[in-house]
């Protein structure tokens, strides 16, 4: 299926924020709506491509640019940057993004959709479904990362409530977020037949990305599989 992509700049109380809209050219059809949380590289050309393949199946993509408070569309120069990005962000200023590119994308804000995030967007997916669980139908979590932590807020106290399908591909040989760091999260959700996941063997961090160095294809195309079967059921009910 042909796509389109367009990015629009928005103000936002954090200042401004471009938002990636990619969707079928048939614009005029109400797609589905998938909004897409990044992972810390940032809004770059492996997101819009893998927006464009899911956009080809069928579904408005909303991305907003999470790095927005320290500039538009920004690429790291060093892992000490991203790890600045990262720590100056918080859940509430992401699910504010989030709120705010739905919105600038036309999705009125009673319009269910489904969320999908790679690595710090994962912790994104799952406060979206936290927090909406009327409206948000799915998540999709590659490679996650933050999924448990020592604060009192931590996703892992809280998983055991949701009420919608989850899944979660993680890469064994994953150092830097590994499966230990998750296991409170992993445990929380276990009993919930709604969740699924998955380990890979041999799979890092950031499998996703098929121009990236820790690129798997099995994880990668497995969680591709997945995702779509998930998103199709949650919109079909």
């Amino acid at each position: 299926m042909d796509t389109t992509e367009t990015t629009i700049d928005i103000t936002t109380d954090d200042g401004d924020m471009a938002v990636v809209i990619t969707e079928p050219v048939a614009a005029s059809t109400e797609w589905p709506t998938v909004l897409l949380f990044i992972d810390a590289p940032g809004l770059r050309q492996a997101t819009r491509d893998f927006m464009g393949r899911l956009a080809g199946e069928g579904y408005r993509v909303v991305a907003p640019d999470l790095h927005h408070r320290h500039g538009r569309l920004l690429t790291p120069r060093s892992q000490d940057e991203v790890w600045g990005w990262i720590a100056s962000m918080t859940d509430d200023q992401i699910q504010d993004d989030g709120a705010a590119a739905l919105a600038a994308a036309g999705v009125d804000e009673n319009t269910p959709y489904a969320a999908v995030g790679f690595c710090l967007g994962t912790r994104a997916v799952y406060r979206a479904m936290e927090r909406n669980p009327d409206r948000v139908l799915a998540g999709s979590c590659w490679h996650p990362s933050f999924m448990a932590d020592d604060k009192p807020d931590s996703p892992h106290l809280t998983a055991h409530e949701l009420t919608r399908p989850m899944y979660l591909g993680i890469g064994e040989a994953d150092e830097i977020q590994s499966i230990a760091m998750h296991q409170p999260f992993l445990d929380a959700v276990e009993p919930l037949p709604h969740v699924d996941v998955m380990t890979f063997a041999g799979a890092d961090h950031g499998f996703t990305w098929p121009d990236g160095p820790n690129y798997h294809e099995e994880a990668a195309e497995t969680g591709w599989a997945k995702t779509l079967a998930m998103f199709s059921a949650a919109f079909a009910t």
